[in-house]
């Protein structure tokens, strides 16, 4: 069973899916604007935070199935699910396998695109140097995150999010990257999804494509778009206007596409 931490006692149950090299202390700065309705579900990932690795390659659907094993023991039924990044690679997987068991779906910075090939020669590429040197792969990659306008008002944030990337282990760095190479298009579950999805992109992400995610949504009523100011990591760079964006679309209704 993978490591989890519940937050409030809100009767809309929200599953929270960190990214790569991530754990379940990233929605820290968050918890505090959102609605106290939420009661939040905060899941270590396999090979992150207090969770073990689960498989030589961590596959979205392999995780998802283990995010499946701690809903089920929660007795989850109807929920909402939102992952960042590589949390929402997992939260299209467990959409695409247990559509009956959500509410809604939030892609956190994330895309349903799978990695072009150039993107896959990076990821294959970066496979060497966390063997040789996570450290050094951390602090090449952690600070490109974020909106490179504003490095010098983030310089905490970006600290915190690089010692929270070295917590993480070598063998679930390599297993999860691994994993992203192989991932799908999930395009057709944004077509055939037949509750709430709500996507937050940033406008100076440099590890996700916003523009084309953003553009080649399927113009359906149920899905809500956002694009803020900010990087990759709008948890820590924009963390109150993120809340407010997913109580008001989780638990009321808003415009299709607005731009913050």
């Amino acid at each position: 069973m993978l490591n989890y931490e519940i937050k409030g006692e809100g009767t809309e149950n929200l599953v929270l899916l960190h990214g790569f090299m991530e754990n379940l202390s990233i929605w820290n700065d968050m918890i505090p604007f959102l609605s106290e309705k939420f009661r939040l579900i905060k899941i270590d990932l396999p090979g992150f935070g207090k969770s073990g690795v689960v498989a030589e390659i961590q596959t979205s659907e392999i995780m998802a199935d283990e995010v499946k094993k701690v809903t089920d023991d929660l007795g989850l039924t109807e929920f909402h699910l939102l992952g960042h990044s590589m949390g929402g690679y997992i939260s299209l997987a467990f959409a695409e396998k247990y559509p009956e068991f959500l509410k809604s779906f939030t892609l956190f910075f994330s895309t349903y695109f799978a990695d072009d090939e150039a993107k896959k020669e990076i990821r294959r590429k970066g496979l060497r140097i966390i063997k040789e040197n996570l450290r050094a792969f951390v602090n090449a990659g952690v600070p490109n995150l974020f909106n490179p306008n504003e490095h010098d008002i983030l310089e905490s944030k970006i600290k915190l999010a690089k010692e929270t990337a070295y917590t993480s282990s070598v063998d679930g760095v390599l297993a999860s990257q691994k994993g992203m190479i192989e991932r799908a298009d999930r395009q057709s579950v944004l077509e055939n999804f037949e509750g709430k999805i709500l996507v937050l992109s940033g406008k100076h992400d440099s590890a996700v494509n916003s523009e084309k995610t953003i553009k080649n949504l399927p113009d359906r009523t149920n899905i809500k778009s956002y694009v803020l100011d900010c990087g990759h990591n709008g948890h820590w760079e924009k963390p109150e206007i993120c809340a407010s964006i997913i109580n008001i679309e989780l638990l009321h209704h808003l415009p299709k596409k607005l731009v913050l």
